[in-house]
């Protein structure tokens, strides 16, 4: 089965990956940016996000193998990849397992190395959201409020929901399988992983994903390498200042 991706523009392939319970939507603004300067942007959803399918196998060797036949499929070559958190792990992996048809790397707010599992509460409010109970939108913000109290993140996270019927809302990601894998979500790449070509990590000022003593990590994987900060913005950098993550971006592809 071939990823579920949103395409826009003509030119050189930029192929951009979302993080952990998020999906290609998330990216739609800047995709759109990106693809009038002569980019082909392709919004993926990774397997089990968004409206790709939902498979029990889930892990950075699958999503990599994804993205693979995502490219065979649309034959895609010498693309610009750029990956958030979840999605940077992937992006990284596939850069050192497929070098030849990546020509840029960008990873977005996350570290090679390996990260504890954080995401219990979220999953166990995503957990809680009764479909019988919960008929708008408000209503699974009241319960999610519980257990995860910064609206920002609420708001993410609640962009996975849909109707499947009228009056009848469901998550688009495949919760029990992520529960049950999220282990995998903080797997370090392996240490023999190395990709030689232009390489940008960003992080957010006020993250922690991305700390001092990350630096000689990222620069064992990859060589040619440069460390940006976006100020303003924490993991989500991305959407927290647009404006700074666009144009570091550019100055790195033009």
């Amino acid at each position: 089965m071939v990823l579920h991706s949103n395409i826009t523009g003509e030119g050189r392939p930029f192929v951009i990956l979302h993080g952990f319970l998020g999906m290609s939507d998330n990216w739609k603004t800047l995709g759109r940016q990106f693809s009038e300067h002569h980019f082909q942007v392709h919004l993926v959803d990774q397997r089990n996000h968004g409206r790709s399918f939902w498979d029990d196998h889930f892990n950075y060797e699958v999503l990599a193998e994804d993205l693979k036949h995502y490219c065979d499929t649309h034959n895609l070559n010498n693309i610009i990849l750029l990956g958030h958190s979840m999605g940077g792990k992937t992006a990284m992996l596939f850069a050192t397992q497929y070098p030849e048809i990546v020509s840029k790397l960008i990873v977005a707010d996350i570290s090679p190395r390996f990260y504890p599992i954080h995401h219990d509460a979220i999953l166990e409010g995503l957990s809680a959201l009764d479909f019988d109970v919960i008929k708008s939108r408000g209503d699974a913000d009241d319960l999610l409020s519980n257990y995860v109290s910064d609206f920002g993140t609420r708001q993410f996270l609640l962009k996975n929901l849909y109707w499947i019927e009228k009056g009848t809302l469901a998550l688009r990601i495949n919760l029990e399988v992520l529960k049950e894998e999220v282990g995998e979500v903080g797997e370090a790449l392996p240490s023999y992983a190395k990709f030689e070509k232009d390489t940008l990590f960003l992080r957010g000022d006020r993250s922690e994903y991305i700390g001092p003593e990350d630096e000689s990590v990222i620069s064992n994987h990859f060589t040619k390498v440069e460390i940006t900060t976006i100020s303003n913005s924490g993991h989500w950098l991305h959407a927290e200042n647009p404006k700074d993550f666009f144009e570091a971006v550019m100055q790195f592809v033009v």
